[in-house]
């Protein structure tokens, strides 16, 4: 298999899955580095899957922290409306914050 091939099937499916799902199978894989129980030939088949997985969850959070960016001085514009101030953006980055923790940041 050349290395094209092997690296278009370790990205196949990776879209597919919930960020949890990926992030799952990501954890799977550091396991199995971690206990050595990879077969040399699966290695880097493993590693481009690992990668992929990565790139995946990263561009996912990307793309959330722009659309919660550009929502949250909507609602914030809302709240205002009332007198009462809404601090949604404070909540939202502890979140996405708490979800960087748990995907790819720092693995690599």
């Amino acid at each position: 298999m050349t290395s094209t091939k092997q690296n278009e099937d370790a990205v196949d499916g990776v879209a597919g899955l919930s960020y949890s799902e990926a992030s799952a199978e990501l954890d799977a894989i550091i396991e199995e580095f971690e206990a050595g129980v990879i077969d040399v030939d699966r290695l880097v088949e493993r590693l481009e899957r690992a990668t992929a997985i990565v790139d995946e969850l990263d561009r996912r959070l990307r793309r959330t922290r722009l659309q919660v960016e550009e929502l949250v001085p909507r609602l914030e514009s809302i709240g205002q409306g009332d007198g009462d101030e809404v601090e949604i953006l404070e909540i939202v980055e502890i979140d996405v914050e708490d979800a960087e923790g748990e995907g790819p940041t720092g693995l690599f």
